[in-house]
């Protein structure tokens, strides 16, 4: 069944909505005129559809989102709110269930943009008819009964399911079908995660420390923080309407040390963990950071330090902001820099003092440190701050996992540790609170003969997006590519300081290839004359403290390992002072 029959909603017709086919109740939702914006507030004008993405808009942001020159996903949303998926993923699932429909009369706008609101991405492209899910998991944290829920919503598909962790320390599901998506929402609530509002115009899955709680040096424990700010954002995880219709995407993260291990310089707004000289921790607030084809930029200073007891009244306060005043046209130019770049950032503080009634912020606390401080590893075996215990970290290769290991992974941490993981930002598996005196009988679980807890030292800091294999974008093939070429390299190469590779299918740059040590972007590229799959490679990427983004290097390589190997090697070589490995 062929995506590309289905039918064009309202939004792309000239004619009114289509009333037939797969539900009238749901085709029908559709805002027959849209009345000019109210005269103030952001109540919606009186004669606008409740289902209107208009509702919850500000005048100001309704006239940006009813202006001629509005990108094609506001119109949508004025037609019909994002959030409706909210409920019609449920009569969809169970139209197709009860044969009610078929797939080719689904509403396209529904189908291919709309219930990403509800976590389901339909890749028409690639696999139709079948959509990745992309949870929320705040933290990264995960217990055994959630990881096996997961085995049992992928394990149906057979080799077309499959689980991804992400660059986000999220989890997103591969082979779903629509017939079954309600059930696998409802199962999900059941353990305690969902997958509403994880795409489109809405904040992205909240970040922080992996160690978070065992970390010896971490400032806070971010875990509750982020638990706190997923249910007052998300309406604990059934979706809140209010935050539905930003003009685009939002990453936030906090940060509680010096290894700023959930990125702050390439969020939309980072909360940075610092101590005061009273020792009271604050954050400052760094906005802005994000990766698109036409820009990436690092995080810039808000100016200011807030409260651990502001932390959710201010982000909240810049979400209305962000949402009543941020830009709606070239959906190239809407993720939150351009409005701070718009108002300036003084304007943009004001804005969002205005908003938490008057707020004051303290001045940004600047913290000297005698030492630099180098980005832990932590992959393999760490004392935590609670005396006789470890956590175990492992590596994932390219963050791929399948039921089965999600099944593993529940039984390892039941039986040695609290039950609970980390799933981290570099696509890999933490088992905190790991009793000292059990860690060597875990080690020799065979779950770590695939996962391993001293990998290669390539290994363990490659990172890699889905590429083409699912993702309509990619331009290259990223994931198997990826685990072959670099452990192909740890096996020439030794070396003396860490190397991060991150491979990312599309300018996109989901694998985040201009964080990586070194990066390689999906790019075309020639072969004995011959149009083949190919990468850009970029240089100089650094994390942590004084964070760099990394340039261009060079293009057009061919993505194939026998060009790939030796021209990565070279690299590794000459700019990393790798060398070469004495053959017994």
């Amino acid at each position: 069944m062929n995506g590309t029959t289905m039918q064009r909603s309202a939004s792309s017709r000239t004619a009114g909505p289509r009333c037939s086919g797969y539900s009238r109740r749901l085709a029908c939702r559709v805002l027959a005129t849209i009345a000019p914006p109210a005269p103030s507030g952001s109540a919606a004008p009186s004669d606008v559809s409740e289902h209107s993405g208009l509702k919850h808009l500000s005048e100001a942001a309704r006239t940006r989102a009813l202006d001629k020159k509005a990108n094609k996903f506001e119109k949508v949303k004025v037609e019909k709110c994002g959030s409706r998926a909210w409920t019609d993923v449920f009569e969809l699932s169970n139209l197709l269930k009860e044969g009610n429909t078929k797939w080719e009369d689904m509403n396209l706008d529904d189908v291919d943009i709309r219930l990403k609101w509800a976590g389901l991405f339909h890749r028409g492209k690639r696999t139709p008819g079948k959509f990745m899910m992309r949870l929320k998991v705040p933290n990264g944290e995960l217990n055994a009964r959630q990881l096996r829920y997961l085995a049992t919503t992928i394990a149906p598909y057979g080799a077309d399911g499959c689980a991804d962790i992400t660059t986000r320390a999220n989890i997103q599901l591969r082979g779903i079908t629509l017939d079954a998506a309600d059930s696998v929402i409802k199962g999900l609530w059941d353990v305690g995660l969902t997958s509403f509002q994880t795409g489109m115009d809405s904040v992205r899955n909240l970040t922080g420390n992996p160690i978070a709680g065992v970390d010896p040096h971490e400032l806070v424990d971010t875990r509750p923080i982020l638990r706190d700010m997923e249910a007052m954002l998300f309406n604990n995880g059934k979706g809140r309407e209010e935050f539905a219709n930003l003009p685009r995407k939002l990453n936030i993260c906090v940060s509680s040390t010096r290894d700023d291990f959930p990125h702050t310089h390439i969020n939309d707004v980072g909360y940075e963990a610092v101590r005061k000289p009273d020792g009271q921790v604050v954050y400052n607030v760094v906005v802005g950071g994000f990766f698109s084809i036409k820009r990436n930029i690092i995080s810039i200073p808000l100016g200011c330090s807030i409260t651990a007891e502001q932390l959710l009244p201010f982000t909240e306060a810049l979400l209305r902001v962000f949402r009543d005043h941020g830009p709606r046209g070239d959906r190239q130019q809407t993720r939150l820099m351009y409005l701070v770049e718009a108002v300036g950032v003084e304007k943009f503080r004001a804005l969002i003092s205005e908003y938490m009634g008057g707020a004051t912020f303290g001045e940004p606390v600047h913290v000297h440190y005698d030492q630099p401080w180098e980005r832990r590893n932590i992959l393999g075996v760490h004392p935590q701050k609670q005396a006789g215990f470890s956590w175990v970290g492992a590596c994932v290769p390219a963050g791929r996992m399948h039921a089965a290991d999600f099944d593993e992974i529940a039984a390892v941490a039941e039986k040695y540790g609290d039950g609970t993981v980390r799933i981290t930002c570099e696509e890999n598996v933490i088992f905190p609170n790991i009793p000292d005196a059990k860690v060597q009988a875990m080690l020799a679980e065979p779950l770590f003969q695939r996962f391993k807890v001293f990998p290669g030292a390539l290994l363990a800091g490659m990172v890699s997006c889905t590429g083409n294999q699912f993702c309509g974008f990619g331009l290259a093939e990223t994931k198997a590519r990826a685990v072959k070429v670099v452990e192909a390299l740890d096996e020439q190469l030794e070396l003396t300081r860490p190397v991060r590779i991150h491979f990312t299918g599309c300018p996109n740059s989901c694998g985040q290839a201009q964080v990586g040590d070194i990066g390689l972007m999906g790019a075309p590229a020639k072969l004995d004359g011959k149009a083949v799959e190919g990468y850009k490679i970029f240089l100089g990427g650094k994390i942590g403290e004084n964070p760099e983004l990394a340039t261009e290097f060079a293009t057009g390589i061919p993505a194939v390992e026998s060009v790939l190997v030796p021209k990565l090697k070279e690299i590794l070589i000459a700019e990393f002072g790798a060398k070469e490995r004495v053959k017994a």
